[in-house]
């Protein structure tokens, strides 16, 4: 779980270095304030979800850390589109969002498994 935690954070703290080396233009403000939000996100509910009180409520935040994973990758990409000279290293920000998207599916698969077997 730590190390989990740890990515998130991590995911959250690149994506906002990535930002502040955006030129700034109307669609690097829009896109970037968006995506902020939504890769700070998934770190804060992943630490609730681990403070979950029930299973349910466990993979409903963990739910939550998918949605905003899956917006951060979209935001990500259309970043990428209109930043031709930063490719690289949105490219590894949307593998990391893309592998912990793909955790956390697992997980809420797991957790629904675990659920239905009780």
């Amino acid at each position: 779980m730590q190390d989990l935690k740890a990515r998130y954070k991590l995911f959250a703290i690149s994506v906002g270095t990535l930002i502040q080396k955006l030129p700034k233009n109307t669609i690097n403000i829009a896109y970037s304030n968006q995506l902020i939000r939504s890769s700070s996100l998934p770190g804060t509910n992943y630490r609730a979800a681990c403070r979950g009180k029930s299973l349910p409520d466990f993979i409903n935040k963990l739910k939550i850390v998918e949605e905003e994973l899956d917006e951060s990758i979209y935001f990500l990409e259309l970043l990428e589109h209109f930043n031709t000279d930063l490719k690289t290293p949105l490219n590894g920000l949307i593998k990391e969002a893309n592998e912990l998207l793909a955790i956390t599916v697992k997980s809420i698969q797991t957790a629904r498994t675990k659920s239905r077997n009780k």
